[in-house]
């Protein structure tokens, strides 16, 4: 059972992922995407997206059933593995939306894309997920702090309640907005790795630093 609710978990995201990327392939080749763009690519990839679904979430499983069972010299190996496959499959979406291949293919494209363009250190350019991990943690602060204290002050425990449905909401569309702008990077770094082209919208320094030689 869990196994498959990880597999359904990996689907939607990679799925709604394809489509998000596949529209911001089109509009960084200069055109003009629509939402059913965007599905209709995702749809025409759907069993490739399900196969690498199932790639991941065995990955998944696997690297977490090690680490409960690890210790803790255990836990950062297995927390390194993940982090190299979390590298060599950074563009396996933008191939299977682009070149249409199998999972198994894709994993390999995406590990070559990045060997072939930046080397074999890879160290990767976080700025996106810094940036949204510290405005994270300031919107926990600046909503719980002020919830406490106007419930203590105010003696309502609904106002507790409201706040952290508040909590909930900012924190949902903060983790939206920063996967579509990981998504939209995930596009322009792929076409600069494949086809040496960015579409204009990101400076080439700043896509070919997304991953640097050491």
């Amino acid at each position: 059972i869990a196994f498959l609710f990880y597999v359904a978990q990996y689907f939607v995201i990679i799925f709604f992922n394809s489509a998000l990327i596949g529209a911001a392939m089109i509009r960084l080749r200069g055109g003009d995407p629509t939402l059913s763009d965007g599905f209709r690519i995702a749809f025409s990839n759907i069993g490739s997206i399900f196969g690498y679904a199932l790639i991941a979430s065995t990955v998944g499983i696997i690297l977490r059933t090690i680490s409960e069972r690890s210790n803790f010299l255990g836990r950062i190996v297995v927390s390194l593995i993940g982090l190299v496959w979390n590298l060599a499959t950074f563009l396996v979406v933008p191939v299977l939306v682009v070149e249409e291949t199998g999972p198994f293919e894709a994993v390999k494209r995406s590990a070559q894309l990045l060997k072939n363009t930046w080397g074999e250190q890879i160290v990767g350019n976080l700025s996106i997920g810094m940036f949204f991990g510290a405005l994270t943690i300031a919107v926990i602060f600046l909503i719980i702090a002020p919830s406490i204290y106007l419930t203590i002050a105010f003696d309502n425990p609904t106002l507790l309640i409201v706040m952290g449905l508040l909590l909930v909401a900012v924190l949902v569309l903060i983790g939206l907005v920063s996967s579509t702008l990981s998504g939209i990077y995930a596009a322009a770094v792929y076409r600069f790795a494949a086809e040496g082209e960015t579409g204009g919208y990101f400076q080439p320094e700043l896509v070919q630093n997304a991953f640097r030689r050491k």
